[in-house]
């Protein structure tokens, strides 16, 4: 018996190490591995045929079985190393330490970017940073901001109105101002508050003009409040937005809902008042509607204006993205072009 278990070892291990000189890939190495030194291999099974053997002959033949399983095992291993380097011998100055190929990524769009920072800017100077709905009323997106039923911007060709619903109109709201009054309704004041958002006009899509855009909504309500606070403000908060100090300026304009209003225009940043083709040759930017909050808004978001005064301004952030990136054509950033995006 011994010596018929001693002869078919040694055969298995014969034809295991001519099998093994033999194979050219990795995978034809493991079906062989498998078949040999597997759980359910060769040499596996006939270690377990020892029980079968006299007592005297078990330990024996269990050493040679042990060393021949080990020596094989160890000329495969061998066998694998030469097949991997083998492999890599047609790749011309491979470094294996070399990093892979990182898969494409997507990124932030351009105005979500410069949303996000302005809102850093504003967090960190102790403003909330408030949301509210799209679809808004008539009375707070007009009648509350002292915007009257004879101004124009009630008018169709400015305004997406909606379906109304018994004693309330609705539409998509032109602003974020709206969210002057509810901010006041819900928090009170005193209240320093800013509003991103999507608004909603209806217009004739050209470079500068778009039927949704974004802006950013303003409020400053306190004690004592004047327009140095709104120009210290807006400095600060341009300043940090594009990395240098700016100077502004403030020229009279008129906005219903705030008194005195201003437009703000701030020196350009690209040619440093000298003057180029983003400022128009004139040295400066005309940015952004602001003012000191008038009275009646006041009123209706429940502040006494003999004991308060306040400031409010909105930005277009489309228009500080164009501005930051020297964009010309707003439609850029609705169109849906990776060749566009793939910029920033």
């Amino acid at each position: 018996m011994t010596d018929d278990l001693n002869r078919e070892l040694e055969r298995a291990v014969e034809q295991a190490r001519s099998a093994l000189s033999s194979v050219s890939t990795l995978d034809e190495l493991e079906a062989l591995e498998t078949r040999v030194l597997g759980r359910k291999g060769e040499l596996t099974g006939m270690l377990r045929r020892i029980g079968t053997l006299p007592p005297e002959q078990r330990g024996p033949f269990g050493q040679a079985a042990n060393r021949e399983k080990s020596a094989l095992a160890e000329a495969v291993e061998a066998r694998r190393e030469e097949l991997r380097n083998a492999s890599l011998a047609g790749v011309r100055d491979f470094d294996p330490t070399t990093p892979g190929i990182r898969p494409a990524r997507g990124h932030q769009h351009p105005v979500l970017a410069i949303r996000r920072e302005i809102e850093e800017i504003f967090l960190s100077m102790g403003f909330l940073v408030l949301d509210g709905p799209e679809v808004e009323t008539e009375h707070y997106n007009f009648e509350a901001l002292n915007i009257p039923g004879h101004h124009p911007a009630r008018d169709m060709q400015d305004t997406f109105w909606l379906e109304t619903a018994p004693d309330v109109s609705f539409v998509m709201r032109t602003h974020t101002s709206p969210m002057q009054v509810r901010a006041m309704e819900r928090f009170g004041v005193p209240i320093r508050a800013v509003v991103p958002g999507r608004v909603y006009r209806n217009e004739t899509c050209d470079a500068t003009h778009e039927a949704t855009f974004h802006q950013v909504e303003g409020l400053v309500v306190d004690r004592g409040i004047s327009v140095a606070h709104l120009k210290g403000v807006m400095g600060a908060f341009l300043g940090r937005l594009f990395g240098r100090e700016v100077t502004v300026r403030l020229r009279p304009h008129y906005f219903p809902f705030v008194e005195p209003g201003f437009e703000l225009d701030f020196q350009c940043v690209h040619c440093e008042g000298a003057g180029c083709s983003v400022c128009k040759r004139s040295g400066w930017i005309e940015m952004l509607g602001c003012g000191m909050v008038h009275p009646r808004v006041l009123e209706a978001g429940g502040a006494d204006p003999e004991e308060f005064t306040g400031f409010a301004f909105g930005v277009g952030i489309d228009r500080l993205a164009m501005m930051r990136h020297v964009i010309e054509d707003i439609r850029h950033f609705h169109a849906g072009d990776l060749r566009f995006f793939e910029q920033f």
